[in-house]
Protein backbone atom coordinates (compact mmCIF):
# COMPACT_ATOMS: atom_id res chain seq x y z
CA UNK A 1 0.00 0.00 0.00
CA UNK A 2 1.37 3.53 -1.32
CA UNK A 3 1.79 6.02 1.31
CA UNK A 4 -1.33 8.40 0.36
CA UNK A 5 -3.44 5.60 0.32
CA UNK A 6 -2.26 4.26 3.77
CA UNK A 7 -3.71 7.56 4.90
CA UNK A 8 -6.82 7.14 3.85
CA UNK A 9 -6.93 3.33 4.56
CA UNK A 10 -4.15 2.33 7.21
CA UNK A 11 -5.09 1.80 10.78
CA UNK A 12 -8.76 1.02 11.82
CA UNK A 13 -10.77 2.46 8.70
CA UNK A 14 -14.69 2.85 9.64
CA UNK A 15 -17.10 0.99 11.62
CA UNK A 16 -17.76 -2.67 11.45
CA UNK A 17 -21.49 -2.30 13.06
CA UNK A 18 -22.81 0.47 11.47
CA UNK A 19 -20.68 0.94 8.26
CA UNK A 20 -19.87 4.62 8.84
CA UNK A 21 -16.94 5.44 6.93
CA UNK A 22 -15.23 7.59 9.92
CA UNK A 23 -14.11 6.04 13.21
CA UNK A 24 -16.84 6.97 15.65
CA UNK A 25 -15.56 8.91 18.67
CA UNK A 26 -16.18 6.61 21.84
CA UNK A 27 -16.71 9.21 24.74
CA UNK A 28 -16.37 7.02 27.09
CA UNK A 29 -14.56 6.46 30.35
CA UNK A 30 -15.22 2.77 31.38
CA UNK A 31 -16.46 -0.22 30.18
CA UNK A 32 -18.78 -3.20 31.24
CA UNK A 33 -17.51 -6.26 32.14
CA UNK A 34 -18.97 -9.60 32.06
CA UNK A 35 -17.03 -10.96 35.01
CA UNK A 36 -14.26 -10.10 37.16
CA UNK A 37 -11.09 -9.60 34.53
CA UNK A 38 -13.21 -10.98 31.35
CA UNK A 39 -14.06 -7.89 29.05
CA UNK A 40 -14.15 -7.48 25.28
CA UNK A 41 -10.81 -5.77 24.74
CA UNK A 42 -11.42 -2.78 26.88
CA UNK A 43 -11.42 -1.80 30.59
CA UNK A 44 -10.80 1.96 31.30
CA UNK A 45 -10.17 4.51 28.53
CA UNK A 46 -6.53 5.47 30.27
CA UNK A 47 -5.71 2.21 29.36
CA UNK A 48 -7.09 1.60 25.67
CA UNK A 49 -10.03 3.61 24.00
CA UNK A 50 -11.50 2.73 20.79
CA UNK A 51 -10.94 5.75 18.99
CA UNK A 52 -7.35 6.39 20.30
CA UNK A 53 -6.44 2.92 19.43
CA UNK A 54 -7.44 3.62 16.18
CA UNK A 55 -5.49 6.64 15.34
CA UNK A 56 -2.25 4.48 17.46
CA UNK A 57 -2.74 1.67 14.64
CA UNK A 58 -2.55 4.68 12.25
CA UNK A 59 0.59 6.42 13.13
CA UNK A 60 2.43 2.71 14.04
CA UNK A 61 1.18 1.71 10.56
CA UNK A 62 2.59 5.03 8.67
CA UNK A 63 5.91 5.28 10.60
CA UNK A 64 6.28 1.25 9.98
CA UNK A 65 6.82 0.20 13.72
CA UNK A 66 5.18 -2.40 15.94
CA UNK A 67 2.95 -0.10 18.60
CA UNK A 68 1.69 3.48 18.37
CA UNK A 69 0.85 5.75 21.78
CA UNK A 70 -1.45 8.82 21.26
CA UNK A 71 -0.54 11.06 24.40
CA UNK A 72 -2.20 14.77 25.33
CA UNK A 73 1.22 16.50 23.97
CA UNK A 74 4.17 16.28 22.60
CA UNK A 75 5.61 16.95 25.78
CA UNK A 76 4.00 14.26 27.40
CA UNK A 77 5.12 11.78 24.86
CA UNK A 78 8.68 12.86 25.08
CA UNK A 79 8.97 12.92 28.64
CA UNK A 80 6.93 9.14 28.19
CA UNK A 81 10.05 8.18 26.25
CA UNK A 82 12.66 9.53 28.52
CA UNK A 83 10.82 7.80 31.29
CA UNK A 84 12.25 4.86 30.04
CA UNK A 85 15.60 5.93 31.96
CA UNK A 86 16.75 5.04 35.56
CA UNK A 87 18.82 7.28 37.82
CA UNK A 88 22.34 7.62 36.73
CA UNK A 89 21.63 6.28 33.38
CA UNK A 90 23.19 9.19 30.50
CA UNK A 91 21.14 10.29 27.65
CA UNK A 92 23.10 11.57 24.15
CA UNK A 93 20.91 14.84 23.04
CA UNK A 94 20.93 16.74 20.18
CA UNK A 95 22.10 20.60 21.12
CA UNK A 96 19.37 22.10 18.26
CA UNK A 97 15.91 20.65 19.99
CA UNK A 98 12.92 22.14 20.63
CA UNK A 99 12.97 24.68 23.57
CA UNK A 100 10.66 22.82 25.28
CA UNK A 101 12.65 19.32 25.17
CA UNK A 102 15.62 21.43 26.71
CA UNK A 103 13.81 22.69 29.10
CA UNK A 104 12.05 19.41 30.24
CA UNK A 105 15.27 17.50 30.35
CA UNK A 106 17.56 20.14 31.81
CA UNK A 107 15.03 21.35 34.19
CA UNK A 108 12.82 18.46 35.42
CA UNK A 109 14.55 15.27 34.32
CA UNK A 110 17.78 16.16 35.90
CA UNK A 111 16.64 17.10 39.01
CA UNK A 112 15.96 12.87 39.01
CA UNK A 113 19.27 12.09 38.84
CA UNK A 114 19.65 11.19 34.42
CA UNK A 115 23.17 12.73 33.13
CA UNK A 116 22.50 14.62 29.74
CA UNK A 117 25.13 15.60 27.07
CA UNK A 118 24.25 18.07 24.40
CA UNK A 119 26.17 17.12 20.95
CA UNK A 120 25.66 18.71 17.77
CA UNK A 121 24.41 15.35 15.66
CA UNK A 122 24.96 16.24 12.52
CA UNK A 123 28.45 15.59 13.18
CA UNK A 124 28.33 11.72 14.35
CA UNK A 125 32.08 12.18 15.98
CA UNK A 126 30.77 14.26 18.49
CA UNK A 127 27.68 11.52 19.36
CA UNK A 128 30.74 8.95 19.64
CA UNK A 129 32.89 11.42 21.75
CA UNK A 130 29.97 11.72 24.65
CA UNK A 131 29.84 7.94 24.98
CA UNK A 132 29.92 6.72 28.37
CA UNK A 133 29.73 3.24 30.31
CA UNK A 134 26.33 4.59 31.55
CA UNK A 135 25.22 6.24 28.39
CA UNK A 136 21.62 4.20 27.26
CA UNK A 137 20.31 6.70 24.01
CA UNK A 138 20.52 8.62 21.79
CA UNK A 139 18.05 11.51 20.95
CA UNK A 140 17.42 13.54 18.48
CA UNK A 141 15.83 15.75 15.71
CA UNK A 142 15.96 16.03 12.28
CA UNK A 143 15.55 18.63 10.60
CA UNK A 144 16.35 19.91 13.83
CA UNK A 145 14.72 22.89 15.26
CA UNK A 146 15.10 25.67 14.63
CA UNK A 147 18.27 25.63 12.81
CA UNK A 148 17.07 23.09 10.42
CA UNK A 149 20.60 20.28 10.99
CA UNK A 150 20.31 16.99 9.45
CA UNK A 151 21.58 13.97 11.16
CA UNK A 152 22.26 10.82 9.64
CA UNK A 153 19.75 8.51 11.25
CA UNK A 154 21.28 5.29 9.87
CA UNK A 155 25.26 5.84 10.65
CA UNK A 156 23.63 6.92 14.34
CA UNK A 157 21.55 4.11 14.52
CA UNK A 158 24.47 1.48 13.27
CA UNK A 159 26.86 3.23 15.98
CA UNK A 160 23.83 3.36 19.33
CA UNK A 161 23.30 -0.55 18.19
CA UNK A 162 26.86 -1.41 18.14
CA UNK A 163 26.70 -0.06 21.75
CA UNK A 164 23.52 -1.33 22.94
CA UNK A 165 22.19 2.00 22.57
CA UNK A 166 18.35 3.36 21.84
CA UNK A 167 17.93 5.79 19.20
CA UNK A 168 15.09 8.05 19.40
CA UNK A 169 13.97 10.62 16.53
CA UNK A 170 11.73 13.52 16.46
CA UNK A 171 10.09 13.50 13.23
CA UNK A 172 7.61 16.25 13.93
CA UNK A 173 9.17 18.03 10.63
CA UNK A 174 9.22 16.14 7.82
CA UNK A 175 6.63 13.98 9.07
CA UNK A 176 6.32 9.81 8.28
CA UNK A 177 4.82 11.50 4.58
CA UNK A 178 8.44 12.25 3.82
CA UNK A 179 10.88 10.23 6.18
CA UNK A 180 10.53 6.73 8.27
CA UNK A 181 13.42 6.84 10.78
CA UNK A 182 12.64 3.50 12.13
CA UNK A 183 13.02 2.22 8.64
CA UNK A 184 16.63 3.62 8.84
CA UNK A 185 17.32 1.69 12.44
CA UNK A 186 15.99 4.22 15.33
CA UNK A 187 13.80 2.55 17.82
CA UNK A 188 11.46 4.90 18.54
CA UNK A 189 9.78 7.68 16.58
CA UNK A 190 8.27 10.97 17.82
CA UNK A 191 5.88 13.48 17.30
CA UNK A 192 4.26 16.42 18.42
CA UNK A 193 1.38 15.79 16.57
CA UNK A 194 -0.17 19.54 16.97
CA UNK A 195 1.85 20.16 14.09
CA UNK A 196 1.75 18.81 10.62
CA UNK A 197 -0.53 15.75 11.62
CA UNK A 198 -3.32 17.23 12.92
CA UNK A 199 -2.39 20.59 10.42
CA UNK A 200 -5.71 22.81 11.51
CA UNK A 201 -4.27 24.75 14.29
CA UNK A 202 -7.25 22.76 16.46
CA UNK A 203 -5.10 20.10 18.26
CA UNK A 204 -2.22 19.49 20.94
CA UNK A 205 -1.28 15.88 20.89
CA UNK A 206 1.72 13.60 20.63
CA UNK A 207 2.63 10.53 19.01
CA UNK A 208 4.92 7.90 20.01
CA UNK A 209 5.95 4.62 17.31
CA UNK A 210 8.21 1.77 19.06
CA UNK A 211 9.79 -0.55 16.46
CA UNK A 212 9.15 -3.77 18.53
CA UNK A 213 6.66 -5.26 20.37
CA UNK A 214 8.69 -5.55 23.77
CA UNK A 215 9.67 -1.92 23.45
CA UNK A 216 5.92 -0.55 22.97
CA UNK A 217 5.04 -3.00 25.74
CA UNK A 218 7.64 -0.47 27.87
CA UNK A 219 6.12 2.48 26.54
CA UNK A 220 2.58 1.55 27.36
CA UNK A 221 3.26 0.28 30.68
CA UNK A 222 4.23 4.34 31.08
CA UNK A 223 1.56 5.59 29.56
CA UNK A 224 -0.77 3.88 31.61
CA UNK A 225 0.95 4.60 34.86
CA UNK A 226 1.56 8.13 34.17
CA UNK A 227 -1.84 8.91 32.72
CA UNK A 228 -1.23 11.46 30.03
CA UNK A 229 -3.10 9.73 27.43
CA UNK A 230 -4.86 11.85 24.46
CA UNK A 231 -8.64 11.86 24.56
CA UNK A 232 -11.34 10.83 22.22
CA UNK A 233 -12.25 14.22 20.43
CA UNK A 234 -8.76 14.82 19.74
CA UNK A 235 -7.90 11.66 18.32
CA UNK A 236 -10.82 11.60 16.05
CA UNK A 237 -9.33 15.28 14.70
CA UNK A 238 -6.30 13.74 14.31
CA UNK A 239 -6.84 10.85 12.71
CA UNK A 240 -9.43 13.37 10.05
CA UNK A 241 -6.48 15.07 9.85
CA UNK A 242 -4.12 12.52 8.77
CA UNK A 243 -6.33 11.86 5.92
CA UNK A 244 -4.86 15.35 4.21
CA UNK A 245 -1.46 15.14 5.44
CA UNK A 246 -0.01 14.04 1.61
CA UNK A 247 -1.87 16.78 -0.03
CA UNK A 248 -0.56 19.18 2.57
CA UNK A 249 2.87 18.18 3.01
CA UNK A 250 3.21 19.03 -0.96
CA UNK A 251 1.78 21.89 -1.12
CA UNK A 252 3.53 23.05 1.81
CA UNK A 253 7.08 21.70 0.66
CA UNK A 254 6.49 23.65 -2.88
CA UNK A 255 5.98 26.30 -1.27
CA UNK A 256 8.81 26.76 1.04
CA UNK A 257 11.12 25.82 -1.67
CA UNK A 258 10.07 28.69 -3.68
CA UNK A 259 9.76 30.91 -0.83
CA UNK A 260 13.63 29.60 0.81
CA UNK A 261 14.67 30.22 -2.89
CA UNK A 262 13.77 33.87 -2.93
CA UNK A 263 14.59 34.61 0.24
CA UNK A 264 18.23 33.81 -0.63
CA UNK A 265 18.41 36.98 -3.53
CA UNK A 266 16.87 39.78 -0.67
CA UNK A 267 19.78 41.76 0.16
CA UNK A 268 18.31 42.18 3.79
CA UNK A 269 18.71 38.56 4.38
CA UNK A 270 21.56 36.67 6.14
CA UNK A 271 21.79 33.47 6.49
CA UNK A 272 18.66 31.09 4.81
CA UNK A 273 17.77 27.43 6.24
CA UNK A 274 16.45 25.17 4.34
CA UNK A 275 17.69 21.71 3.36
CA UNK A 276 15.89 22.17 0.28
CA UNK A 277 18.67 24.57 -0.56
CA UNK A 278 21.32 22.94 -2.54
CA UNK A 279 23.84 24.91 -0.40
CA UNK A 280 22.99 23.35 2.62
CA UNK A 281 25.40 21.57 4.41
CA UNK A 282 22.53 18.76 4.94
CA UNK A 283 21.04 18.62 1.35
CA UNK A 284 22.41 15.66 -0.15
CA UNK A 285 21.63 13.68 3.24
CA UNK A 286 18.32 15.13 3.61
CA UNK A 287 17.80 13.75 -0.27
CA UNK A 288 19.04 10.61 0.85
CA UNK A 289 17.24 9.56 4.06
CA UNK A 290 13.97 11.78 3.50
CA UNK A 291 11.84 11.79 0.42
CA UNK A 292 11.08 15.30 1.00
CA UNK A 293 12.55 18.55 2.75
CA UNK A 294 9.65 19.83 4.35
CA UNK A 295 7.66 23.34 5.24
CA UNK A 296 9.86 25.04 7.73
CA UNK A 297 12.57 27.83 7.27
CA UNK A 298 14.63 30.31 9.47
CA UNK A 299 16.19 33.21 8.32
CA UNK A 300 18.72 36.18 9.78
CA UNK A 301 18.14 39.15 10.11
CA UNK A 302 20.87 42.10 11.25
CA UNK A 303 18.97 43.25 14.34
CA UNK A 304 15.93 42.45 17.14
CA UNK A 305 14.55 45.84 15.42
CA UNK A 306 14.42 44.31 11.89
CA UNK A 307 12.91 41.41 13.43
CA UNK A 308 9.84 43.51 14.99
CA UNK A 309 9.33 45.64 12.16
CA UNK A 310 8.66 42.48 9.85
CA UNK A 311 6.49 40.16 12.42
CA UNK A 312 4.22 43.87 12.85
CA UNK A 313 3.80 44.24 9.04
CA UNK A 314 3.25 40.75 7.71
CA UNK A 315 -0.76 39.88 6.84
CA UNK A 316 -0.68 36.31 5.99
CA UNK A 317 1.75 35.22 7.82
CA UNK A 318 0.49 35.08 11.65
CA UNK A 319 2.97 35.71 14.35
CA UNK A 320 2.13 32.98 16.42
CA UNK A 321 3.92 29.57 18.64
CA UNK A 322 3.67 26.79 16.80
CA UNK A 323 4.00 25.47 12.68
CA UNK A 324 2.81 22.63 10.46
CA UNK A 325 -0.98 24.11 10.18
CA UNK A 326 -2.67 25.22 6.66
CA UNK A 327 -2.09 28.81 7.38
CA UNK A 328 1.38 30.30 7.38
CA UNK A 329 3.00 31.10 10.89
CA UNK A 330 5.68 33.50 11.66
CA UNK A 331 8.05 33.53 14.78
CA UNK A 332 11.36 34.42 16.66
CA UNK A 333 13.10 31.38 18.41
CA UNK A 334 14.96 33.78 20.59
CA UNK A 335 12.33 34.94 22.08
CA UNK A 336 9.27 32.58 21.92
CA UNK A 337 9.96 28.58 20.67
CA UNK A 338 13.67 28.90 22.95
CA UNK A 339 13.06 31.56 24.96
CA UNK A 340 13.58 29.12 27.37
CA UNK A 341 17.56 27.98 26.40
CA UNK A 342 19.78 30.72 28.38
CA UNK A 343 20.89 33.91 25.97
CA UNK A 344 24.79 32.56 26.37
CA UNK A 345 23.50 29.26 25.33
CA UNK A 346 21.72 29.80 22.55
CA UNK A 347 24.43 32.11 21.39
CA UNK A 348 26.80 29.03 21.71
CA UNK A 349 24.52 26.99 19.23
CA UNK A 350 24.42 29.76 16.71
CA UNK A 351 20.58 30.76 17.49
CA UNK A 352 21.35 34.73 17.02
CA UNK A 353 18.81 37.23 18.05
CA UNK A 354 17.82 38.23 14.26
CA UNK A 355 16.68 34.57 13.87
CA UNK A 356 13.05 34.05 12.27
CA UNK A 357 11.49 31.07 11.59
CA UNK A 358 8.50 30.92 9.23
CA UNK A 359 6.19 27.72 9.20
CA UNK A 360 4.67 28.11 5.39
CA UNK A 361 1.51 27.46 4.87
CA UNK A 362 -0.49 26.03 1.96
CA UNK A 363 -1.51 30.07 0.99
CA UNK A 364 -0.80 31.01 -3.29
CA UNK A 365 3.11 31.52 -2.86
CA UNK A 366 2.17 34.66 -4.98
CA UNK A 367 0.78 36.27 -1.62
CA UNK A 368 3.05 35.01 0.56
CA UNK A 369 6.31 36.39 -1.11
CA UNK A 370 4.54 39.38 -1.83
CA UNK A 371 3.60 39.95 1.90
CA UNK A 372 7.22 38.87 2.84
CA UNK A 373 8.60 41.03 0.67
CA UNK A 374 6.77 44.22 1.66
CA UNK A 375 7.40 43.50 5.29
CA UNK A 376 10.89 43.33 4.80
CA UNK A 377 11.40 46.05 2.92
CA UNK A 378 9.40 48.32 5.39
Amino acid sequence: MKIDTKLIHGGVFGDQHTGAVSVPIYQVSTYRQERVGVFNGYEYSRTGNPTREALEKLIAELENGKRGLAFASGMAAIHTAFSLFEKGDHVIVGDDVYGGTYRIVTQVLQRTGLEVTFVDTSKLEQVKEAFRPNTKAVYMETPSNPLLKVSDIQSIADWSHQHDLLLIVDNTFLTPYFQNPLDLGADIVLHSATKYLGGHSDVVAGLLVAKNEQLGEQLHYIQNAVGGILGPQDSWLLIRGIKTLGLRMRQHELNARQLAEWLTGEASVGRVYYPGLPNHPGHQLAAKQARGFGGIISFELASVEDVDRVLEKTKYFTLAESLGAVESLISTPPRMTHASIPPERRAELGIAEGLVRISVGVEDIEDLIEDLQQALRA
